[in-house]
């Protein structure tokens, strides 16, 4: 995707596209889309989850200041009128708190039907270069930063596996169910435990730590969602202009998340990168003697939501490799 960034400045891009204005060349069009069907039960919070997605793709680019979010959104004609009045209204009320805190206005979009409630938005940003960190100058020597913790997939997972094995009344159905099995390493405040660190870091903006990679010279940075840590990580090295592989010794986790995917037979492949992601976290390229002054800013602005430096760039040829043994850090 970042080939058409190469040489020119534009493209495609990682996060967003980047597009310089037909009518001043002076000023570029940086945008993004996404949307989502519901992973938890709240709305509110679920509206939150779906506009904190979006807006970190900007973020990632270093867009901190947005000009447009345009809402979509479906109403669900499943439920009966009464509960999709209130999903609704809920997912919009948590939508737009959340764009409000980030410093925009939801100005518009489309709302349409659908057997399923969906959220998501159209952000844009009119900027200049200066106001763009493009995503592929990381050099050999660079500290990577990541400033969310993984496993917000498996959480939410057990959470479900959880209210899904209270609701059973038969025994050789609950024998059988998912959550069962885990019983013997994971208690039920445990899991509510690992499901509330999740829906707090995926509610969570990025605005902050998109501000500053700018004070602190970062060369490169992409959000960690859907392709899971690995996935976007590769993307990222293997477009860079310089010829550089990055390597991650650290994973930070939520809590209880990497003994229920052990004990579950490593099928969300958390340990190894592959976990899909929620509105996750920076995964930022930024020069070694400043990654410990971000971090440290970071904690300042944010008290309760460290970042962490989880790998190295090394000279190569836009390969990611997890060593074998990493240090674990349970969030």
């Amino acid at each position: 995707m970042l080939d058409l960034l190469k040489g020119i400045g534009e493209g495609i891009g990682m996060d967003a596209s980047i597009r310089t204005s037909k009518k001043y060349e002076e000023f570029k069009l940086v945008s993004t889309t996404d949307f989502f069907y519901p992973s938890i039960k709240d709305p509110y919070i679920q509206g939150r989850i779906g506009a904190c997605n979006v807006l970190s793709d900007m973020y990632a680019m270093g867009i901190y200041t947005i000009d447009s979010v345009l809402m979509i959104l479906s109403v669900s004609i499943e439920m009966e009128a009464k509960a999709a009045d209130i999903v609704t209204r809920n997912l919009i009320r948590g939508f737009n708190d959340c764009c409000k805190e980030a410093g925009c206005q939801v100005s518009g979009g489309q709302t349409v039907k659908n057997p399923w409630p969906i959220i998501g938005d159209v952000a844009q940003s009119i900027c200049k270069d200066i106001d763009i960190i493009y995503p592929i100058n990381a050099v050999t020597g660079d500290v990577i930063i990541l400033t969310k913790p993984l496993g917000t997939q498996v959480a939410v997972n057990m959470y479900q596996w959880l209210k899904q094995y209270e609701l059973l009344t038969n025994d050789e159905e609950k024998k059988q169910h998912k959550y069962h099995s885990l019983i013997d390493i994971i208690s039920k405040k445990d899991c509510y435990y690992a499901f509330d660190v999740a829906v707090a870091s995926m509610a969570r903006l990025s605005n902050i730590a998109a501000q500053l990679m700018h004070k602190y010279d970062a060369h490169a940075a992409t959000d960690i969602t859907g392709f899971g840590l690995i996935g976007h990580a590769e993307n990222l090295a293997s477009n860079q202009i310089h010829n550089v592989n990055f390597t991650i010794h650290t994973l930070p986790l939520i809590k209880h998340t990497l003994d229920v995917d052990t004990k579950r037979g490593g099928g969300f492949r958390l340990k190894k990168g592959y976990s899909k992601e929620t509105s996750g976290g920076l995964f930022i390229s930024l020069p070694a003697n400043q990654a410990r002054l971000y971090i440290n800013e970071l904690k300042q602005l944010e008290p309760n939501y460290p970042a962490y430096i989880i790998g190295n760039v090394q000279k190569g040829s836009g390969q990611v490799t997890i060593i074998d043994q990493p240090t674990i850090i349970e969030i």
